[in-house]
């Protein structure tokens, strides 16, 4: 199987997949900006169809156009999979889809916003404010048509204000396939009675049947087999405190209850996700950081609130972020395998036949990014996906376990080769805290020999996130690496995903010792030759832009410029901003101290570059507006 998946690997990558070329040369931004061939590909539980997104055949501004792909007949493996239907975008612009059963799918949409919102979310809460605003649909075979699916705001008292604040922030989701059953999935969307209402959806009729309504700020863990739930989680205020009450049904007796031991204080923010019930003793699995750094996974016993002494599934360096079970009748349940977050999320599995697929397209793409999506029942047909830091994602299916089907690569005009490759170093800090760190260096780059044009700090957006070192789809990697830049993504303090410690060390240190992180990188780069002092630069966007613009006020910057994208300026705003939310104000609002670019203007000393989005409502407008008048009431000669 290993040596067929070589050849078939090597003849798909040489035969036009992707480009080739010796010489490494720079990307332009247009291979960025243009709308990818191919994206978001789902596929059916029955293995009979795809969905996905194309670029739009009738449309010159990148947008994208909904595909289905019919496979319930012979496929033909020697060239790539052509959509057997393409719908172009309306008034609404697709952005995501999810193959269901039946012949069925869900589309989701977006389109521009302009007025008043009157509190009903994020947005100016006086005046129009410009923003996006979301819908879902139901698609049938074919995509003869794309059509409504009920909404659940047409509710028995629902008044006007309520309604159309529901078409302002209405959401709806799958919160089951239940894969055990042929025609219905339960539908969860958000109601005009303040809490999530769910629905099972008969996906032949199209006729719903209201099943169970979560509370405001609750939210149901449903079974997959069944369609009821097992538990919920919930925010509730107690004892003078906002707490996160995570119930589950105690298999002695057969009733929810509260949980005690798997219930925190918001503001401890312990991780406590329950990933699954154990089938053949009805405990439950729980990931959690409340022994250890890293999320582990304990086995729970809701009889007698104890969880296991040891963990079941942990992983030595990185957390552990959800697990898989079998969806199919003769094994439903069991455990497949864990999802880890290293430098890109891996999978470990468990399964012999799964692992062996696994290992087996390995083999077929080495050095790249395999991940395996829906298979079947019978494994027969698997959906997977190819990428790396220097590779965009590449769509195929394996069929029969020997053969590859080819869907398409997302953007078949950039040549890996001319990107280089990212790798994930641990860079001491100043006070000795490890900072985890994404570096990208340029096409053909050897260390201790060559030394970069330049350096690009990029630190992301959050703060409470993380990169991956898998393909950046927003471009800014590539974009400089192919220019003969290393670009530098520091996981500074403060950054989730890479352990509690390195998380909650960010509480109170904006613009201090989170800065402090990104320079100690910076100054890391040097140390090791691979550029240059003076042609480092930093670039952000969001909290990114936060840190790019607190660089240009910190004396002693290691950089000749900085640019901010749609980056936070004031702090103080920032705070009472969030502190109007009662769970923001004690979630996170509270970590939101430090050093405030706004109130140091006057020590501007490189230069920086602001720009923003006009339809931000995430980092409001006037926080680039004000940082850029301030600077430049303080010294009219600045540009």
């Amino acid at each position: 199987m290993t040596s067929f998946f070589k050849a078939s690997a090597s003849a798909l990558l040489i035969g036009g997949l992707f480009a080739s070329s010796a010489t490494a040369k720079p990307i332009p931004a247009e291979a960025f900006s243009k709308a990818p061939v191919v994206s978001g590909v789902s596929m059916s539980l029955e293995g009979d169809m795809l969905v996905g997104l194309v670029a739009d055949p009738t449309s010159d501004e990148g947008e994208m156009a909904a595909a289905y792909w019919d496979l319930s007949g012979k496929i033909d493996t020697s060239k790539p999979l052509a959509p057997t239907s393409v719908t172009p975008s309306d008034r609404s612009l697709f952005f995501a889809a999810s193959a269901l059963k039946q012949k069925k799918s869900l589309w989701f949409t977006t389109q521009t916003f302009i007025g008043a919102l009157d509190g009903c979310g994020e947005g100016r809460t006086t005046g129009a404010t410009k923003k996006y605003i979301n819908g879902v649909f139901m698609g049938n075979e074919k995509l003869t048509k794309i059509d409504d699916i009920p909404s659940g705001a047409a509710e028995v008292g629902a008044n006007r204000d309520s309604l159309r604040c529901f078409e302002l922030t209405g959401e709806t989701s799958v919160a089951s396939l239940l894969p055990l059953d042929k025609e219905n999935v339960v539908i969860a969307r958000a109601s005009t009675k303040n809490g999530i209402g769910y629905f099972r959806h008969n996906l032949r009729t199209g006729r719903e049947k209201f099943l169970y309504r979560g509370k405001e700020f609750e939210n149901y863990f449903i079974s997959n087999r069944t369609g009821e739930p097992f538990g919920s989680f919930e925010l509730e205020f107690e004892g003078g405190d906002w707490k996160e009450i995570t119930r589950l049904v105690d298999p002695a007796t057969g009733k929810m209850a509260i949980e005690d031991s798997l219930t925190t204080k918001v503001e401890d923010r312990y991780t406590m996700s329950v990933f699954g019930q154990q089938g053949s003793t009805g405990k439950y699995f729980i990931g959690t950081d409340k022994f250890s750094d890293k999320v582990a996974v304990y086995l729970y016993d809701a009889t007698t609130d104890q969880f296991s002494s040891q963990p079941v599934f942990a992983h030595p360096e990185f957390s552990i972020s959800g697990m898989i079970f079998s969806q199919r009748e003769q094994d439903f349940g069991a455990v497949l395998g864990f999802d880890y977050a290293a430098e890109v999320t891996k999978t470990y599995w468990l399964d012999p036949e799964v692992d062996s697929i696994q290992k087996g397209l390995d083999a077929a793409f080495p050095g790249r990014n395999v991940s395996l999506g829906t298979m079947t029942a019978d494994r027969n047909r698997i959906l997977f996906t190819v990428s790396s830091s220097a590779m965009p994602p590449a769509y195929f299916v394996l069929l029969d376990k020997a053969k590859v089907a080819t869907i398409g690569s997302s953007r078949p005009w950039i040549d890996p080769d001319h990107i280089g490759v990212t790798e994930l170093e641990y860079i001491t800090a100043r006070d000795g805290l490890k900072v985890p760190s994404l570096v990208s260096y340029p096409p053909n780059f050897t260390k201790g020999r060559d030394q970069a044009r330049g350096a690009i700090i990029h630190p992301h957006g959050g703060p409470w996130a993380r990169d991956s070192a898998n393909f950046d789809t927003a471009g800014w990697v590539s974009y400089f690496t192919s220019r003969g830049y290393i670009v530098l993504r520091p996981q500074y303090r403060g950054s989730a995903g890479f352990g509690r410690e390195l998380w909650l060390a960010g509480d109170k240190e904006w613009g201090q010792k989170m800065q402090d992180d990104k320079d100690d990188t910076a100054a890391w780069l040097v140390s090791k030759g691979y550029v240059a002092s003076d042609k480092i630069a930093m670039h952000g966007y969001s909290y990114g832009g936060f840190a790019s613009i607190a660089a240009s006020v910190r004396p002693d910057s290691p950089y000749q410029c900085a640019i901010a994208g749609a980056g936070v300026a004031d702090l103080t705003k920032l705070g009472n901003l969030w502190g109007d939310n009662r769970i923001q104000r004690v979630r996170q609002g509270q970590t939101v101290k430090g050093m405030d670019p706004m109130r140091n203007t006057q020590k501007v000393n490189i230069p920086i570059l602001l720009y923003h989005g006009d339809y931000d409502v995430r980092v409001p407008l006037f926080h680039s507006r004000d940082f850029y008048n301030s600077i430049k009431s303080s010294s009219p000669q600045s540009e």
